[in-house]
Protein backbone atom coordinates (compact mmCIF):
# COMPACT_ATOMS: atom_id res chain seq x y z
CA UNK A 1 0.00 0.00 0.00
CA UNK A 2 1.34 3.86 -1.09
CA UNK A 3 1.77 5.99 1.87
CA UNK A 4 -1.20 8.12 1.64
CA UNK A 5 -0.45 11.63 -0.21
CA UNK A 6 -3.08 14.63 0.17
CA UNK A 7 -2.75 16.56 -2.76
CA UNK A 8 -3.22 13.44 -5.18
CA UNK A 9 -6.46 11.69 -6.30
CA UNK A 10 -7.14 8.59 -5.24
CA UNK A 11 -9.65 7.95 -7.54
CA UNK A 12 -8.72 10.37 -10.85
CA UNK A 13 -11.63 9.59 -12.64
CA UNK A 14 -13.56 11.30 -10.30
CA UNK A 15 -13.40 14.60 -11.83
CA UNK A 16 -14.40 13.29 -15.45
CA UNK A 17 -18.31 11.70 -14.12
CA UNK A 18 -16.66 8.38 -12.80
CA UNK A 19 -17.33 7.16 -16.13
CA UNK A 20 -13.98 7.12 -18.35
CA UNK A 21 -10.99 6.16 -16.46
CA UNK A 22 -8.76 7.53 -19.40
CA UNK A 23 -9.35 10.96 -19.00
CA UNK A 24 -5.90 12.97 -18.71
CA UNK A 25 -4.95 14.54 -15.42
CA UNK A 26 -4.10 17.93 -17.36
CA UNK A 27 -7.39 18.45 -19.39
CA UNK A 28 -9.21 21.54 -18.29
CA UNK A 29 -11.96 20.60 -15.29
CA UNK A 30 -15.08 22.55 -16.82
CA UNK A 31 -18.02 22.23 -16.55
CA UNK A 32 -20.43 22.28 -19.75
CA UNK A 33 -22.59 25.79 -20.19
CA UNK A 34 -25.46 23.04 -19.79
CA UNK A 35 -25.02 21.92 -16.43
CA UNK A 36 -28.15 19.87 -15.46
CA UNK A 37 -28.74 15.71 -16.00
CA UNK A 38 -31.05 15.92 -18.66
CA UNK A 39 -30.43 15.01 -22.63
CA UNK A 40 -27.60 17.62 -22.78
CA UNK A 41 -25.87 15.99 -19.98
CA UNK A 42 -22.25 15.80 -20.07
CA UNK A 43 -21.01 12.40 -21.92
CA UNK A 44 -18.94 9.98 -20.66
CA UNK A 45 -14.83 11.17 -19.91
CA UNK A 46 -16.31 14.82 -19.79
CA UNK A 47 -14.41 16.78 -17.11
CA UNK A 48 -16.84 18.65 -14.27
CA UNK A 49 -16.21 21.11 -12.52
CA UNK A 50 -16.96 20.15 -8.53
CA UNK A 51 -17.99 24.24 -7.63
CA UNK A 52 -21.31 24.15 -5.68
CA UNK A 53 -21.32 20.14 -5.16
CA UNK A 54 -22.18 18.94 -1.45
CA UNK A 55 -19.37 18.11 0.73
CA UNK A 56 -20.13 15.05 3.37
CA UNK A 57 -17.55 13.91 5.95
CA UNK A 58 -18.34 10.25 7.22
CA UNK A 59 -20.96 12.00 9.92
CA UNK A 60 -23.06 14.40 8.48
CA UNK A 61 -22.78 17.43 6.22
CA UNK A 62 -19.99 20.03 6.06
CA UNK A 63 -20.40 22.39 3.54
CA UNK A 64 -20.55 22.73 -0.26
CA UNK A 65 -17.23 23.52 -2.58
CA UNK A 66 -16.70 27.59 -3.18
CA UNK A 67 -13.57 26.94 -5.21
CA UNK A 68 -11.48 23.87 -6.63
CA UNK A 69 -7.62 24.57 -7.85
CA UNK A 70 -6.50 25.00 -11.66
CA UNK A 71 -4.41 21.80 -11.09
CA UNK A 72 -7.42 19.86 -8.89
CA UNK A 73 -5.57 19.21 -5.90
CA UNK A 74 -7.28 20.95 -3.35
CA UNK A 75 -11.04 22.02 -2.59
CA UNK A 76 -12.15 25.13 -0.52
CA UNK A 77 -15.52 24.41 1.10
CA UNK A 78 -17.63 26.85 2.45
CA UNK A 79 -18.80 25.59 5.85
CA UNK A 80 -21.50 28.04 6.35
CA UNK A 81 -23.21 28.10 9.43
CA UNK A 82 -21.98 25.34 10.97
CA UNK A 83 -18.27 26.65 11.50
CA UNK A 84 -19.16 30.10 11.70
CA UNK A 85 -18.97 30.11 8.18
CA UNK A 86 -15.44 29.47 7.88
CA UNK A 87 -13.26 28.46 4.64
CA UNK A 88 -11.15 25.09 4.96
CA UNK A 89 -9.37 23.60 2.27
CA UNK A 90 -9.38 19.75 1.52
CA UNK A 91 -6.65 18.31 -0.40
CA UNK A 92 -8.35 15.90 -2.74
CA UNK A 93 -6.35 13.05 -1.20
CA UNK A 94 -9.27 13.06 1.43
CA UNK A 95 -11.91 12.55 -1.42
CA UNK A 96 -13.33 9.10 -0.90
CA UNK A 97 -15.87 9.20 -3.85
CA UNK A 98 -18.29 11.63 -6.32
CA UNK A 99 -21.33 11.51 -6.75
CA UNK A 100 -22.57 13.19 -9.86
CA UNK A 101 -25.96 12.40 -9.59
CA UNK A 102 -26.86 14.08 -6.37
CA UNK A 103 -23.48 16.76 -6.75
CA UNK A 104 -21.98 15.35 -4.03
CA UNK A 105 -18.31 15.05 -2.71
CA UNK A 106 -18.23 12.11 0.08
CA UNK A 107 -14.46 12.78 2.02
CA UNK A 108 -12.99 10.14 4.55
CA UNK A 109 -12.83 12.59 7.30
CA UNK A 110 -15.25 12.95 10.03
CA UNK A 111 -16.97 16.46 10.82
CA UNK A 112 -14.97 17.43 13.90
CA UNK A 113 -11.57 16.50 11.89
CA UNK A 114 -12.46 19.10 9.37
CA UNK A 115 -13.47 21.92 11.93
CA UNK A 116 -9.95 21.25 14.09
CA UNK A 117 -8.09 21.67 10.47
CA UNK A 118 -6.40 24.89 9.42
CA UNK A 119 -8.52 27.49 8.33
CA UNK A 120 -8.09 28.42 4.07
CA UNK A 121 -6.04 31.19 3.76
CA UNK A 122 -5.88 32.58 0.36
CA UNK A 123 -3.05 34.85 0.65
CA UNK A 124 -1.02 32.09 2.72
CA UNK A 125 -1.80 29.70 0.01
CA UNK A 126 1.13 30.11 -2.24
CA UNK A 127 3.76 29.85 0.44
CA UNK A 128 5.15 26.46 0.62
CA UNK A 129 5.03 26.28 4.61
CA UNK A 130 1.44 26.70 4.64
CA UNK A 131 0.74 23.33 2.32
CA UNK A 132 2.81 21.65 4.61
CA UNK A 133 1.24 22.70 7.43
CA UNK A 134 -1.89 21.69 5.98
CA UNK A 135 -0.95 19.21 4.25
CA UNK A 136 0.66 17.62 7.31
CA UNK A 137 -3.09 17.88 9.51
CA UNK A 138 -4.49 15.45 6.96
CA UNK A 139 -1.65 13.20 6.89
CA UNK A 140 -1.71 12.53 10.67
CA UNK A 141 -5.37 12.65 10.54
CA UNK A 142 -5.65 10.10 7.87
CA UNK A 143 -7.54 6.75 9.09
CA UNK A 144 -8.31 8.13 12.72
CA UNK A 145 -11.83 8.49 13.57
Amino acid sequence: MQPFNPWTWRDPSALAGGYDQSTPADVPRQRPESSDDGPDAPGPGTPIDLTGYRVEATDGRIGSIDETSADSRYLVVDTGPWIFGRKVLLPVGTVARVDHLERTVHVDRTRDQVKDSPAFDPDEFGRPDYREQVGSYYQESYGRD
